[in-house]
């Protein structure tokens, strides 16, 4: 595949792994993304993931061909991008690797290599000429590893992006960026707004025609549209007016609570989402939770304590450190219900969340006397 005529992709799709990290559900897969840039100082961006070395080393030799890189760029040390790195040194033993000072002292850690001749550190704003084409390094510490840098191409202006602006989802999926691109940013990225926020400063100054990421599209177009998601995204923006109803049910009561609640605020006028944390893996809310500007969580108290999927939702929740949020509670207790005050503790150590005073306590199954508890619940969670 061309990113340009000089500019070659020979990365890899992966469907057959199925969680990304060990623990994200990716049902469409993913790709690992690596690119060619083809001059008098060839120059290889990135390599790929043990799982898909065949196929990478395989599309790497059609590109080349009798060519010897000159440059190897690793813009990241995660093993779904570096795992090749050993395996390229040793074909290709003339190459000079370029990265951060971070990587150069991170690499031991991975590699045997043999000697460290073939390691040049780059520092921030540095250019290298390797023809037509002139690379200048940017250091993106944090987003979402410390040794990250990400790699500006003068001529044809291609920001290669690292893990920003990357995807879940196999490129022959052919997904909307979006639907998996605010999942992978949440989870993977979104603890670290603010390093995303020094890389936004520093791309701002960059005439950028297209982003390479390393994990899905390249991006071509509109990427204003792009820039302005991560922009939200690393501010904890909304995206949108609406309420994530979450819950957590144990026989099905507080599920059929919650739900009924949903198309009583939907009935109001409000966009309601709602995912079943008992089903759908918390990815899927903390996704949710940063593109809607409320939440409302239903669980039931469990062991004297919170229900453990909730439980679970929460500590990723606190993870990211998502803040500006209207937050409403229902609990669901037989006996002794704990579980909007479990809420509560664990949502008021996170920064700037406002959790509604009022909350709802049904008592094994909703009645109609509840009706005025759920209403006043929907009064307090209306947009400001």
């Amino acid at each position: 595949m061309e990113v340009t005529s000089t500019v070659k992709y020979v990365g890899a799709d992966d469907l057959t792994l199925d969680l990304f990290e060990s623990q994200y559900p990716i049902p469409h897969g993913v790709s690992y993304n690596s690119y060619v840039i083809l001059d008098e100082d060839t120059t290889v961006m990135d390599t790929v993931d043990q799982r898909a070395s065949e196929a990478w080393q395989k599309n790497l030799k059609e590109v080349l061909g009798e060519t010897k890189p000159a440059y190897l760029v690793v813009s990241h040390l995660e093993p779904d991008h570096a795992a090749n790195i050993g395996w390229f040194l040793k074909e290709y033993p003339d190459t000079t690797v370029l990265c951060s000072a971070k990587a150069k002292a991170m690499l031991p850690q991975f590699f045997e290599l043999d000697g460290t001749e073939k390691v040049r550190t780059v520092a921030e704003g540095e250019e290298i000429s390797i023809g037509s084409h002139t690379l200048q390094f940017f250091m993106a510490p944090m987003v979402h590893w410390p040794e990250v840098m990400v790699t500006y191409e003068k001529s044809e202006k291609i920001l290669f992006s690292a893990d920003g602006f990357g995807t879940f989802g196999a490129l022959s999926e052919n997904l909307p960026w979006i639907e998996e691109a605010r999942r992978y940013y949440t989870n993977i990225v979104g603890k670290y707004a603010s390093p995303v926020q020094q890389l936004l400063k520093k791309a701002a100054t960059l005439d950028i025609a297209c982003i390479a990421p390393l994990h899905g599209p390249v991006l071509r177009e509109d990427l204003g549209y792009y820039i302005e998601k991560y922009q939200k995204w690393s501010t904890y923006t909304p995206e949108e007016s609406g309420i994530l109803l979450a819950y957590a049910s144990i026989h099905g009561n507080t599920k059929k609570a919650a739900l009924a609640f949903a198309k009583e605020l939907e009935e109001a006028g409000e966009k309601v989402e709602t995912i079943d944390l008992t089903r759908v893996h918390a990815s899927y809310g903390i996704e949710k939770a940063f593109q809607y500007d409320r939440m409302i969580l239903a669980a039931c108290t469990y062991d004297g304590g919170l229900f453990p999927p909730m439980e679970d939702f929460l500590n990723h929740l606190k993870a990211k450190a998502l803040t500006g949020r209207k937050v409403g509670l229902i609990e669901n207790g037989s006996w002794g219900p704990m579980a909007a005050k479990k809420m509560r503790e664990q949502i008021e150590t996170m920064k700037g969340m406002e959790v509604i005073e009022t909350q709802v306590t049904i008592r094994s199954t909703r009645k109609d006397a509840d009706a005025d508890a759920f209403h006043i619940l929907a009064e307090a969670m209306k947009a400001d």
